[in-house]
This record gives structure tokens, C-alpha cells and sequence, in this order.
């Protein structure tokens, strides 16, 4: 594959993409936020009629809160509205919705760009990968964490509970003053928000409409982040080695799904456009995708693909892939006993 770098002609004819429309930000805001909490009105106001009525609007609810959580990636970018201020403020609000402070959550995630697919910078935002041989090194004990972790009933059903309830609660010692603020902030409208919404409805209808949908949205959220960079052959290079134009080519899914996934995922699954150039908001993606030539050969991913990805565990370096627990077995004798 041809290396491309930020000022190459590929690059910059991305940058045609990167142009928000406001009128299209704020239709994507009224089609992720405003259906989801018109579909929790909805199922509150059903469930005296019957339970099922509430298990039926259970996924499309939490269809539209994953749409949510995308939509405020975009404004983590700035690329869902024209206005710096306005993405921010949009992001601010959206990422009540998701229990997600902002801008700690810009500063990780922008990280994150900085870093995916580099070996000696892992840590920044995204799924905890062991190498082969780092697996091996560690004591028993660090194995059956790292095995635990990476365990799927953890990883997607815990996983949201901590991800999206605990982990964003939480100031980490040294934390900036703004981030810390951002966190406390989030936090203290959290407070009066669900202490508003029990006073009205109760608590108990509370959980039965918002748990569900919350837990679900959450595992589909981490199976997305999860696939998106956890593939047989990702991109994984030392740092001396690392491009950033690689990694979003060849280290970047294009997860394709059906269309009305791909609504509900606010075209997220375009993840090599979106790693290429982050400044392209999800409603040009597609477009930006099927007009250039340089992303005729990314790795490309079915649902079922996606799905089968959960079984990769560990990056390989001789191998240059992902593999599971079973295969580096038999890669190197031993290794996982």
C-alpha cells in the first residue's frame, strides 16, 4: 500500500470533506438526542400498559443513544458544526446523554489519534493489546487478569458498567484544573438530572427505561470501538516505524454494515476515512470514502467479521497480526501455560 502523508495529494483532497454544515450538524443532533429521549417518553409511558411494550422499544432506544455518542465523537472533533464554541457546547450537553465529560474525554481521544497502532505508545484510549511475548512475561497472576479482561462477558457486558458509569466519575491525581472541572461539572448535572427525572417518574421506572437501553448502547458502543482496530491484520509497528497515514489505512477498519446500521452508528464504521482525516464530519465519510481510490484496499469487516474479531488476543510482532490465545500457543510452545 501506497504511504501517504499529511501533505499529500490524497490528504488534501480529503480536506474537500472536512466542511460542517450546521444545518446538517443540527439535524444529526435531532436525530440521535432528540429520538432518543423521544423514545424514552415513549417507553415510559407504555410500560403501565405492558412490560413487552417496553422490551420492544429496548433496541432502537439504544440504537439511537450509540447514534448519540458518535454524533458527540464528531463534536470531539470538531466537525460536527461550523463553530469551535458551538461543537463544544453541543459536545458538552450530548455527552450528558453518554455520562462523558467533554474535554477530558477530547484530550484522551485526541490522544488516542496520536498514538493507535504505534507499539511503544499503546495506553492512550484504547483496548489494552498485549504483545506475545509481554503476555508471556508476566507472573500468573498478570495472565489470568489480562485473560479476564479481555474476556468477552467482561469486556461487554462489565465493560459498560465501568466505561460509561464508573471510569468517567473518576479525577485522576495531577488531572489538569480544566479536565477536573469538566469531570466535577459533568458530574454535579448528572446529580440533578436523574435526581429531577426520579422525582417525577421514580427511580424504579427510571432504571427499568434508561439501564437497559444504557447497558445495551454501551456493549454495542465497546464491540464498535473494539473492531475497529482489533483485526487479524491490523496495524501494530514500533515507534521508530509508526506512520500515522499507515495506521489509519491499514490499522483502521472499514466495518461494513447494512444501511440502517450504519444510521444508527452515524457512518462510524468508517473508520479509516474518520483515522485518515478526523476533521471529516460522519455525514461526509461515506462519500469521502467511495470517491477516493486510495481506500480501494482497507481492511474491510462484516458484522459477522466483527463479531468472530473478539477472538483475537494478542499482537504477534514475527507474525505481524493478531492472534488468539490458541495460536500464539502454537506459535510458541508454552507461552500461555
Amino acid at each position: 500500500m501506497t504511504l501517504i502523508t499529511s501533505r499529500s495529494p490524497s490528504h488534501e483532497a480529503l480536506s474537500a470533506y472536512a466542511q460542517p454544515r450546521t444545518r446538517r450538524g443540527l439535524l444529526d443532533i435531532t436525530t440521535s438526542a432528540g429520538a432518543y429521549l423521544a423514545l424514552c417518553v415513549a417507553m415510559y409511558l407504555v410500560l403501565p400498559v405492558s412490560p413487552w411494550f417496553v422490551v420492544a422499544l429496548v433496541v432502537p432506544t439504544a440504537g439511537f443513544l450509540v447514534r448519540v455518542f458518535v454524533v458527540f465523537h464528531d463534536c470531539v472533533h470538531g466537525s460536527l458544526l461550523r463553530s469551535k464554541r458551538a461543537n463544544t457546547w453541543a459536545g458538552t450537553v450530548l455527552g450528558l446523554f453518554v455520562l462523558t465529560p467533554f474535554l477530558p474525554w477530547r484530550h484522551e481521544h485526541i490522544g488516542h489519534h496520536a498514538t493507535a497502532g504505534d507499539l511503544d505508545r499503546r495506553g492512550v484510549g484504547d483496548v489494552e493489546t498485549l504483545t506475545v511475548a509481554e503476555y508471556q512475561a508476566r507472573s500468573w497472576r498478570g495472565r489470568l487478569a489480562y485473560r479476564l479482561f479481555r474476556n468477552p462477558v467482561v469486556m461487554f457486558a462489565l465493560g459498560p458498567v465501568f466505561a460509561m458509569v464508573i471510569e468517567p466519575r473518576l479525577v485522576a491525581r495531577g488531572t489538569p484544573p480544566r479536565l477536573r472541572n469538566s469531570v466535577l461539572g459533568t458530574n454535579a448535572a448528572l446529580v440533578v438530572i436523574v435526581a429531577a427525572v426520579c422525582w417525577l417518574i421514580g427511580w424504579e421506572n427510571f432504571l427499568i427505561v434508561w439501564a437497559p437501553t444504557g447497558l445495551l448502547a454501551g456493549s454495542v458502543g465497546i464491540w464498535l470501538f473494539y473492531v475497529q482496530h482489533q483485526f487479524g491484520d491490523a496495524y501494530w509497528q514500533r515507534h521508530g516505524e509508526w506512520s500515522y497515514a499507515e495506521a489509519a489505512l491499514r490499522g483502521s477498519s472499514y466495518l461494513k454494515l447494512p444501511k440502517l446500521l450504519q444510521f444508527f452508528t452515524a457512518n462510524i464504521g468508517l473508520h479509516h476515512v474518520h483515522h485518515l482525516n478526523p476533521r471529516i464530519p460522519n455525514y461526509n465519510l461515506q462519500r469521502a470514502h467511495d470517491t477516493n481510490a486510495i481506500f480501494a484496499d482497507v481492511p474491510t469487516v462484516s458484522v459477522r467479521g466483527g463479531l468472530r474479531a473478539v477472538r483475537f488476543k494478542l499482537w504477534d510482532e514475527d507474525a505481524g497480526q493478531l492472534v488468539t490465545f490458541a495460536q500464539a500457543n502454537l506459535h510458541r510452545p508454552g507461552v500461555l501455560s
